[in-house]
């Protein structure tokens, strides 16, 4: 196999050393090109990465000179993309071109293979590329083969390597902690490296959610700009490297954190790296937003074409205190608000140990039966008989040591044998590299949907990192305990998926610490923060939205900052999916007769909210306001947000230029929820959209938590 390999090798280079024309390998959207080319040493280079190039002729002029998937222990002095540890302890790699091919991936986007091989190890790596052309998307990701008798070491496996080579890199990451999460900060890189990662395992996204933004030559505004903005679709522990070389140019290395990673290779297996997602806009943060927004939409997020479902959760309004006389009156709650469903969140569980907080009773799912004593069947008939739906919360990774589980199968848990156990908000995590945890955790949707087929939705937490961090099933291959966690994790996913296809399923860590573009294969929404302080959201929202569309983003009215009236919060709320974690009891009649019409707006207007394309007018970073549009995608209907957080006396205020409407046409505009104010000097007016994107509207004001939504539909 070796040496049919090598001869493979040497003949595609020679063929490719005589018909120049034929060496370059162009991946192109819409708007996008990235150009590779192999080089006369047979190896492959990145030639270009930017707007798109149409004329093939300039090909030959471009140069790119950085190899496209990096290896260790050649001649390049920098971060590798690929380190394999060969079976007879040989930790160098060279790769040259094989082939390449052109075909449809199964979604319709077209897919580029390029392949290539070690001429001295039977080593192959796969480079694959879908390119998603209107929405200006490459999804990329490589396939690592062992061709050798023995296993081998992989050490690091990136799923992606991108040169760039411009006059200054500006980089906007995102980061935080549990309820302060995505806290937007740009800086700019100068030689050597910039590593983002995390180590956190379970709750990877805890800190720092995995994407970033990267403005070439200069910062870009939300309008203009060169932009890159890519994101890792990986469950688990990631790592981006940020390196520029002596002569300043970038490379940018996405993929699993090698930490504590390294992999063994059996004879014959192959290691598929996770997607990492890019997009590339010469139309500024916006444009790049709305491409992977209408993507997502299109073909990642699970259901991302359908319906959501409005909800009541009781969490704020009961806590771990309730039993089923609370929980029908609040559905009753639900029914007067015109929400679709009332949503049980955690405390339902638990009988040894009854689940009375955060101590004791995770991971036995029965339920209590002092405060369920008719069980969820009944919960779930009293909702059918009210006309909404029930929905249930779940943690079914996680254990307490205070449990039946753990005292039947401590086996189960990740924890050193040796050491004093560490706690993370007195729980520890299950090891689904375990396929007996697999079938546990599958188990308990599987148990409960099979008794009540009426459940319509799961709110799925995930609370804990990985502490203690060792595998009793593992054994003597601790390093793979990472990626082996985040693997037995989607195969109880998939096999959720394919029982139940249309089973909605919220993706909650203690707000946003679990978020990325593979989970939501599986997961129709996320929830963002467990801080739903509306001025926080305006943020948390904001900065989000960067990589997710708003059908994506749970928003839920609720007590937090009491100073907001219950307009703000809810305005603040209906600019993603729409829910509610209150009391109807702590509200006004006024102020519930108000949060049912907007709930009936927000429903007549889910097509454009949910769907429409995001233009972020005004950033909450940028001064004391705040501004989004929606707008549908035959540009005839809008919805448009404005928020007074905390404006100074005497503000000097300017009108807000909206966007992504038709100049040629004509909008009227009507305010809706409203809630005793006057009305913006807008409302009932009609404007073109030429004046509404040169001009502007008014819509701010020296009010501190003052809010407006406006309509504007085509004359």
């Amino acid at each position: 196999m070796k040496h049919t390999l090598i001869i493979i090798v040497a003949l595609a280079s020679l063929c490719f050393n005589s018909m120049a024309q034929d060496r370059y390998i162009n991946i192109n959207s819409d708007n996008v090109s990235l150009i590779y080319h192999v080089g006369d040493n047979g190896r492959l280079y990145q030639a270009y990465l930017g707007p798109r190039l149409s004329h093939k002729s300039d090909y030959a002029n471009l140069t790119g000179d950085i190899e496209a998937y990096l290896t260790h222990g050649m001649e390049d002095y920098f971060e590798p993309a690929l380190h394999i540890e060969h079976s007879d302890g040989n930790s160098s790699t060279e790769l040259k071109y094989v082939s390449h091919s052109v075909a449809s991936a199964a979604d319709g986007a077209s897919r580029t293979t390029i392949s290539l091989a070690d001429d001295q190890y039977p080593t192959t790596v796969e480079l694959i590329f879908d390119v998603y052309a209107h929405q200006d998307v490459i999804v990329e990701h490589a396939e690592i083969t062992n061709g050798e008798k023995r296993p081998v070491k992989l050490h690091s496996y990136a799923s992606s390597l991108l040169s760039i080579n411009r006059s200054h890199y500006f980089l906007t990451e995102f980061s935080g902690d549990w309820a302060n999460e995505v806290n937007m900060s740009e800086s700019e890189l100068n030689f050597g490296k910039k590593v983002l990662d995390t180590k956190l395992g379970s709750r990877a996204s805890m800190f720092m959610p995995s994407f970033f933004q990267l403005s070439l030559d200069a910062p870009a505004t939300e309008t203009s700009g060169n932009v890159l903005v890519g994101t890792l679709a990986w469950t688990g522990n990631y790592r981006f490297t940020f390196e520029i070389d002596q002569h300043h140019r970038l490379r940018v290395i996405s993929g699993i954190n090698p930490y504590f990673s390294t992999y063994e290779l059996k004879s014959a297996e192959k290691f598929v790296t996770p997607d990492f997602i890019f997009t590339y806009s010469t139309g500024g943060r916006g444009k790049a937003s709305r491409n992977l927004h209408s993507w997502a939409r299109n073909y990642r997020l699970k259901n991302g074409t359908g319906n959501r479902m409005t909800l009541l959760n009781n969490w704020e309004a009961t806590y771990f205190d309730f039993n089923e006389e609370k929980l029908v009156g609040l559905m009753d709650d639900a029914v007067r608000l015109g929400v679709d469903m009332f949503l049980l969140d955690d405390g339902w569980f638990g009988n040894k140990y009854p689940r009375s907080s955060d101590h004791q009773g995770l991971g036995d799912w029965q339920e209590t039966e002092s405060k369920l004593p008719h069980k969820v069947g009944y919960l779930c008939e009293q909702a059918a008989k009210k006309g909404i739906k029930f929905g249930i919360w779940i943690e079914p990774e996680m254990v307490n040591p205070k449990s039946e589980l753990y005292e039947r199968h401590k086996d189960w848990v990740i924890h050193l044998p040796n050491r004093k156990v560490y706690y993370f908000r007195n729980q520890m995590v299950l090891d689904l590299s375990n396929p007996a945890v697999q079938d546990h955790v599958f188990g308990v949707v599987d148990r409960l949907m099979t008794a009540y087929p009426q459940i319509a939705f799961f709110k799925w937490d995930c609370n804990s990192p990985i502490t203690n961090i060792f595998s009793p099933y593992l054994k003597d291959k601790q390093t793979h305990l990472y990626v082996d966690y985040v693997r037995g994790l989607y195969k109880v996913l998939e096999r959720i998926r394919a029982k139940y296809p249309d089973l909605p399923m919220m993706l909650c860590s203690g707000g946003g610490g679990r978020i990325d573009y593979e989970a939501l294969k599986y997961f129709t929404e996320f929830w963002p923060s467990d801080n739903t302080d509306p001025v926080e959201r305006l943020y948390i929202q904001y900065g989000f939205s960067s990589v997710y569309p708003a059908k994506a983003q749970c928003a839920h009215v609720t007590t937090w900052n009491k100073n907001a009236s219950i307009k703000f919060r809810v305005d603040v709320a209906s600019m993603g999916k729409l829910g509610f974690d209150i009391k109807c009891s702590d509200l006004k009649e006024d102020e519930i007769k108000f949060c049912r019409e907007a709930i009936g707006n927000y429903n007549r207007l889910k097509p454009v909210i949910l769907d429409g394309d995001m233009y972020r007018l005004v950033s909450p970073y940028e001064g004391n306001h705040a501004s989004t549009m929606m707008v549908d995608d035959a540009k005839d209907h809008a919805v448009l947000f404005a928020f007074d957080i905390n404006p100074r006396y005497s503000e000097h205020l300017l009108p807000v230029k909206l966007q992504g409407l038709d100049p040629n046409r004509n909008y009227r505009i009507t305010e809706i929820n409203r809630m005793g104010d006057w009305p913006l000097g807008c409302d009932g007016k009609t404007y073109s959209g030429e004046f509404l994107m040169t001009v502007g509207l008014h819509l701010f004001s020296t009010s501190r938590l003052k809010s407006h939504v406006l309509e504007l539909t085509v004359q």
